[in-house]
């Protein structure tokens, strides 16, 4: 009976022995396995067109054509614009001569005549009043008429009014233009400086450039055509830098981490990797596109994660099916 428990106990120790190998060896060999996925180079493309309407002058791409950043692609008709931008310079000056009179006031030589004018409205008013109190004297006596009196009264109070206008006059020549039209001015000329630079912009879209190097891929229309803004010149597919756009199940997605390096293989080169590096890893999860060759249910889960290549030629092109092996990790 001893016996047997000893042969049952060696048994039991044997097997988990056995269970325990086994799961160590499962783990190893689950931590070494080498994560393979499969994309597709992004196909990247950019419409370009102008910001601003006018009639297509010259087109310097054809189709096919390799283009670099900052390129001049196409231009309009620049001749509207050009006498936009003389009006707006002379709206500019005109506000800017306005301004500049009324925050320096009256010129002295304005200011003098004023002055003069004053005085002899009041030179004016003072032989008016002197002739008024004679006429007075003289009604008395019954020398002049009730209408000669009436007229001399009426005099003084004309040249008493327009001594008064004077003085009006002379205070605002000397206090100067006020505050709310010099503000009316100021505002006036902001608004032309506003105007100028939007006509050096308007002229300075009548050429379309190309934001970063590219391929043309179709040209829509032909020198001569009257274009609306945003109106499609060409269509550009961007180059540089390449991406990568590949899917990883929830299972794996402790692998995809941002600056993880990848290894990326193509059918043109099957032993000559490009590398590249995780730049992207979505937040959100979505079905399996159908254009990702997996051998995964299409139904899973995936995160969609972009690979930027650090290494591509010409060779690598858009929409070309790729196979990522992520390098092992580093301890």
């Amino acid at each position: 009976m001893k016996k047997n428990l000893r042969l049952l106990s060696i048994a039991i120790i044997c097997l988990l022995i056995v269970i325990i190998v086994a799961g160590y060896y499962y783990y190893q060999t689950y931590q070494n396995k080498t994560l393979i996925l499969y994309g597709n180079v992004d196909i990247r493309t950019v419409n370009l067109s102008f910001r601003v309407n006018g009639k297509l002058q010259t087109l310097n791409v054809d189709e096919w054509d390799k283009i670099s950043a900052g390129q001049i692609l196409a231009s309009l008709d620049n001749t509207p614009y050009q006498n936009s931008l003389q009006r707006a310079t002379g709206i500019l000056a005109s506000a800017k001569a306005k301004l500049d009179m009324l925050e320096s006031g009256y010129r002295s030589q304005e200011i003098d005549q004023v002055e003069a004018e004053g005085a002899q409205r009041q030179a004016a008013w003072k032989y008016a009043n002197s002739f008024y109190q004679r006429q007075q004297g003289l009604w008395t006596q019954r020398v002049i008429s009730a209408n000669d009196l009436e007229n001399a009264k009426n005099n003084r109070n004309q040249a008493l009014a327009a001594l008064n206008a004077a003085k009006d006059k002379l205070n605002q020549f000397q206090t100067g233009y006020r505050t709310e039209e010099i503000a009316a001015a100021r505002g006036e000329w902001e608004q032309a400086v506003t105007a100028l630079a939007q006509a050096q912009l308007d002229l300075a879209d009548t050429i379309l450039t190309t934001p970063s190097p590219g391929t043309i891929l179709t040209r829509a229309i032909e020198p001569g055509t009257i274009l609306t803004a945003g109106s499609t010149v060409f269509t550009v597919s961007l180059i540089r830098p390449v991406w990568v756009r590949a899917y990883v199940s929830a299972p794996y997605l402790g692998e995809a981490i941002p600056g993880r390096e990848v290894l990326l293989y193509t059918d043109r080169r099957p032993y000559q990797p490009y590398h590249g590096t995780i730049g992207f890893v979505s937040l959100t999860a979505e079905f399996t596109p159908k254009s990702v060759q997996t051998t995964d249910l299409r139904t899973d889960l995936v995160y969609r994660i972009r690979v930027i290549v650090n290494d591509a030629d010409d060779m690598l092109r858009q929409g070309m099916p790729v196979t990522l092996h992520f390098a092992e990790k580093k301890h």
